[in-house]
């Protein structure tokens, strides 16, 4: 651990990543503060964690809970589209609620869990998190910026539609990512905090098309391979159609899935665990596992 930093203030403590984060920085010996909305899942936090219910949309509700603190991480983010919250409420405006209350409290460091982007942003999500990060980077503490290209948790809709017998993909299925385990970026991040970086791209160890992570998902349901590639003019007719007769939480998380189906995302590879791994945990019946590596199953390219 970096001897000038010693208490974390995660927020997003709850969430996929933000779990995982708490768990390495308490491995490594810091003292963590985690933000919790009110009624949310504590399970899977370690003990000793210290608990600060508070409403990031709500600056009123984050004064002084950042006192004593060194660093800040952010995973903070509008994991489900609703009609109360946008992502200009909650990725935007909640970071930067909590960005202000920071530099307030002297806080030496703010760590944010970007996406990795390439051109314009091509989604109100992308946007509003591009916004904040513009905001950030400007701000008096040492910034960094942590931009990965998909989480295996983002993974397993395909997964779920491999369950009921079919994956749908937009395009022709060659887009290609590496998607990246969240223990292994959660050990990035802090990693990246300690050598001080500014702004970074990962991904996880494998490079895998679309096809080919509709093939993992089948492979660990022990099926025959059953894709269909529906063509993007007919994804952006639909979003078009979404936006003009069905709510925004409809049609916000289908325009960030549509924006990822039409370009590589490929971030320097990174970690241990493989997909493969993941799904086939998923698929067991001890449920998904975080102890260790997963053997390299070959994906034949389409």
């Amino acid at each position: 651990m970096a001897q000038d930093i010693k208490t974390a203030f995660v927020a997003g403590a709850t969430g996929y990543l933000g779990r995982r984060i708490v768990t390495q920085l308490v491995t490594r010996g810091y003292g963590v503060k985690a933000l919790v909305r009110p009624g949310s899942d504590r399970s899977g936090l370690p003990e000793g964690v210290s608990l600060v219910e508070a409403e990031a949309t709500d600056p009123k509700t984050l004064l002084g809970i950042m006192d004593d603190v060194d660093l800040v991480i952010s995973a903070l983010g509008l994991t489900r589209q609703t009609d109360r919250l946008s992502y200009m409420d909650v990725d935007y405006q909640a970071n930067l609620n909590l960005l202000r209350e920071a530099v307030n409290a002297e806080v030496k460091s703010f760590t944010y869990v970007h996406v990795m982007t390439r051109g314009a942003p091509a989604s109100d999500l992308v946007a509003a998190k591009a916004r904040f990060v513009a905001t950030l980077q400007t701000a008096p503490l040492q910034t960094c910026v942590i931009r990965p290209n998909g989480f295996f948790s983002d993974m397993e809709e395909i997964l779920e539609m491999a369950r009921r017998g079919r994956v749908w993909l937009i395009g022709d299925g060659s887009v290609r990512l590496n998607p990246i385990d969240g223990n292994d970026l959660a050990k990035a991040i802090v990693d990246s905090i300690e050598a001080k970086e500014e702004d970074i791209e990962i991904g996880g160890p494998q490079i895998l098309s679309l096809d080919q992570i509709a093939d993992l998902a089948f492979l660990a349901l022990s099926r025959s391979p059953r894709v269909t590639h529906l063509p993007l003019w007919l994804g952006r007719a639909a979003l078009w159609a979404m936006k003009r007769f069905a709510p925004r939480h409809i049609w916000g998380p289908f325009e960030f899935f549509l924006s990822s189906c039409q370009n590589d995302a490929i971030g320097p590879c990174y970690g241990e665990h493989q997909l493969s791994h993941h799904f086939r945990s998923l698929c067991s019946d001890t449920g998904p596992t975080d102890t260790g590596p997963a053997d390299m199953t070959p994906v034949t390219p389409r």
